[in-house]
């Protein structure tokens, strides 16, 4: 079973959300884009939409490895996201 791809409208949307003040978070943010937007999918999103819920520094933290999430970050899904964005 093949999990939904983002739409272009959901893809705009996101990348609206993802918007941050801190420029490292940006720069991360824009890389993991240009990788992975294509195959994005509906899953992928809702797990990026949480983390972006997280402030600039936390996460920056996060994509630094200066810290694990949350447990209520610690869903599979969120997971995967957040090593797409450190790699």
């Amino acid at each position: 079973m093949t999990e939904e791809l983002l739409d272009e409208r959901g893809l705009s949307k996101l990348k609206w959300r993802c918007r941050r003040g801190l420029l490292e978070n940006d720069l991360f943010i824009e890389r993991f884009f240009q990788r992975h937007e294509a195959g994005l999918t509906v899953r992928q999103a809702s797990a990026l939409g949480q983390l972006m819920d997280l402030a600039d520094n936390d996460l920056l933290d996060l994509l630094l490895r200066r810290r694990e999430p949350e447990p209520e970050l610690e869903s599979a899904d969120v997971k995967r996201v957040l090593e797409m964005l450190r790699t």
